[in-house]
């Protein structure tokens, strides 16, 4: 399944507000927003892809509880990029002390941060050059590994 691109520009300038709270009234969809203000409805994943995603997530929260230097999340959990995008990796890691850095309503809400770790899973209808400028667009935000 393959990813929609709406396009709002110039009808309509979604706030950071507007966005969280329309993703919040449609939690059954998957939305992500470009740097230019596009939104991106992701499709739900297949059944192979979501056994790989949660077994990947897992492993991840497991390491970061172990290791206690930071602080794991999922494929649900939408970041506020530096260039003004809304992503959601499959899987993140962000350093503790930048995690404790942000205000409680930050942290409830999208955190406006790059994660310092990002695993974007290719799954079998996925295709590659999406999924590569999506990598380059962390890497540009700050990813230090990805």
């Amino acid at each position: 399944m393959i990813a929609v691109t709406l396009k709002l520009d110039p009808i309509i300038d979604l706030t950071d507000e507007q966005f969280y709270k329309l993703c919040q009234l449609n939690r059954d969809i998957r939305l992500e927003r470009s740097a230019g203000g596009e939104l991106i409805v992701m499709p739900p994943t297949c059944g192979e892809t979501g056994n790989r995603n949660i077994k990947l997530a897992a492993r991840l929260e497991n390491w970061a509880e172990k290791d206690g230097t930071g602080v794991a999340f999922d494929s649900s959990t939408g970041f506020k990029l530096p260039n003004g995008a809304n992503r959601s990796p499959d899987a993140a890691w962000v350093r503790l002390d930048r995690w404790r850095a942000l205000f409680r309503q930050q942290r409830t809400s999208f955190p406006p941060l790059v994660p310092d770790f990002v695993v974007e899973l290719r799954s079998a209808t996925d295709s590659l050059k999406p999924l590569q400028e999506k990598m380059q667009e962390y890497i540009d935000n700050g990813v230090r590994l990805g």
